[in-house]
């Protein structure tokens, strides 16, 4: 007797579809408080010592891209961190058995990490994960994380560690399904950057049993259970038709209007990789993902070094440098920035230079001198500008060092709605989609029951697109957008549409963006970003979009069958 088919929906946040069974993650061991302690104290410790720097190796040597092992180098400096050797040293010394001594020791740093919210309450999943790993290590199990079946599967989990999802890149994992996480979370971004279906904050995955098969469309958020045989095979053939480019070179429109196709790299390791693809240059080079696990500022010397080697690998091809955005979700150890209750509103992106000018001052000076060796197209914007005064000064500071393409990152309310006044500074602006939400909605990008209002089909947050683009068309200023929201190939059409000129996105999302862009023309591409403007929610929008993004391709068929 056959089980009938389900649909559940969550967030789909890594287009694609994959049709496959179910399988969960292996579950972490769980710590006995009444398991015989160990013999020695000293002995014991120096095993929890050992343990956790196996689990450091191990997270630094993950093969990952850009974000991925920038995420993992910050979690084998956490997994390093003598202060959590310590914690569990007390707990040993009063009787408890090792493994759960440091099951108690994680467990109160991650106390104090989710008291603190936002992007700091995120890492204390990464911490539990160096827990569930090191205690494998110390019981001697299986270590848990990725299941290897033999065979095509949809993960599903609760939510995923970075290393576990970086480790999918090898794995025959087809999709991926959590029950938490929203557009933005570290879950959904890594997911993009390998290029794989997923769709994250679907509660009610926690109902399916291992084994069942499921439909996962990552572009609409749907999750198909025990489809239909008929079902099944549509699926794969679909899947199958996605994964074949049919435009290559610059990104156009079906008339030839250009909407330049770009990368996000943020390491040396990933601009090597992204230089090979088939894109047009970098839209977003994310600096400090260079240094996050930094102790001391980076020479002068190392980040001139850095930059060139960057600009060399892209030769010919535009390269857009993000100036340090530090704090909030990327703290720099280096900058030893003050500890505040909500980071996300404090000093974080260009507001460190007004404490730290001379920070600035070295990244802009290396930046000119990469640019003189190279000879390079270079860019460079500034992260978290507000005022007419931040971009002006801004702009004067990357003059004075010989930085002749200067732009902003528009990225909360107030420069959205003076772009027409800060745009007159400088000679672009990228939009940061994934902030721009979260402060327009007052919603913690890191806050899983929040995640909705992180749509980015969200009409506020397009309103405010279409209006930095309109003062941008009246002073003959290029905007682009390097959020998340970029590499959707269904809403890349739309931003064309309200007016941007270029898309940044990680360099799996390139194909198909450029292949949804090239079977629409400018005109139709204005037609959908008109539609999801009326809309007044975002599923409404997006809906709207397909049905209206199906009609247009559907008519010149329809003409010739006739």
């Amino acid at each position: 007797m056959s089980t009938s088919s389900t649909t559940m929906t969550g967030h789909g946040v890594s287009p694609g579809l994959a049709c496959a069974p179910l399988i969960r993650m292996t579950p972490p061991v769980i710590t006995d408080p009444c398991e015989t302690p160990g013999g020695d104290s000293g002995h014991e410790v120096e095993r929890v010592r050992l343990a956790l720097a196996q689990v450091a190796e191990q997270l630094s040597a993950i093969e990952a891209g850009e974000t991925a092992g920038a995420i993992l180098d910050a979690g084998a400096a956490m997994a390093g961190d003598p202060a959590l050797v310590r914690a569990t040293a007390r707990h040993i010394s009063e009787g408890v058995p090792t493994a759960h001594s440091l099951s108690l020791a994680v467990d109160g740093y991650c106390a104090q990490l989710e008291a603190l919210g936002g992007y700091m309450a995120e890492r204390s999943a990464d911490l539990r994960d160096i827990r569930n790993r090191a205690v494998a290590l110390l019981l001697n199990v299986p270590m848990p994380g990725i299941p290897r079946p033999g065979h095509p599967f949809i993960l599903a989990a609760e939510d995923l560690s970075p290393a576990d999802t970086a480790g999918l890149a090898d794995s025959e994992a087809a999709g991926l399904l959590t029950e938490r996480g929203g557009p933005t979370s570290h879950t959904a971004i890594l997911a993009r950057s390998l290029g794989l279906p997923a769709v994250v904050g679907c509660a009610e995955a926690a109902t399916l049993a291992d084994g069942t098969p499921v439909i996962l469309d990552g572009s609409t958020g749907t999750v198909e259970a025990h489809p239909s045989s008929e079902r099944r095979r549509l699926a794969a053939q679909q899947d199958r038709s996605r994964q074949k480019p049919r435009s290559h070179g610059p990104g156009r429109t079906a008339d030839q209007h250009p909407v330049a196709l770009l990368t996000n790299i943020g390491t040396r390791r990933d601009a090597f990789r992204a230089a090979q693809d088939d894109n047009e240059g970098v839209g977003l080079f994310r600096t400090e993902f260079l240094f996050l696990d930094r102790r001391e500022a980076p020479t002068t010397d190392e980040q001139i070094s850095a930059y060139t080697q960057v600009l060399t690998a892209f030769k010919g091809r535009a390269v857009t440098v993000r100036t340090l955005d530090a704090g909030s979700d990327k703290p720099l150890p280096f900058l030893r920035l003050p500890v505040e209750d909500n980071p996300a509103l404090g000093i974080r992106g260009l507001r460190t230079s007004t404490i730290l000018p001379g920070i600035l001052e070295a990244q802009l000076k290396a930046l000119a001198a990469a640019q003189r060796r190279t000879g390079a197209q270079l860019k460079v914007m500034a992260p978290m500008v507000s005022t007419v005064q931040e971009a002006a000064h801004f702009a004067e500071r990357a003059r004075s060092f010989g930085i002749q393409n200067v732009g902003i990152m528009i990225e909360v309310p107030a420069a959205a709605l003076l772009a027409h006044d800060l745009l007159q500074h400088v000679d672009f602006a990228s939009i940061g989609t994934n902030d721009l939400a979260q402060y327009t909605f007052a919603a913690d990008r890191t806050a899983h029951t929040l995640a909705h209002l992180l749509d980015p089909w969200q009409p506020a947050l397009l309103t405010l697109i279409a209006q930095v683009c309109s003062a941008a068309k009246a002073l003959g200023r290029p905007v682009g957008v390097c959020g998340e929201a970029a590499a959707d190939p269904l809403l890349a059409p739309v931003l064309a549409g309200l007016g941007v000129r270029s898309l940044s996105m990680a360099p799996p999302a390139v194909a198909p963006v450029r292949d949804a862009l090239a079977q629409l023309t400018l005109q139709q591409c204005k037609d959908l970003a008109a539609s999801a403007l009326h809309a007044t929610e975002p599923q409404t929008a997006r809906t709207t979009a397909q049905r209206m993004s199906d009609a247009f391709l559907a008519a010149p068929r329809e003409r010739q069958e006739a």
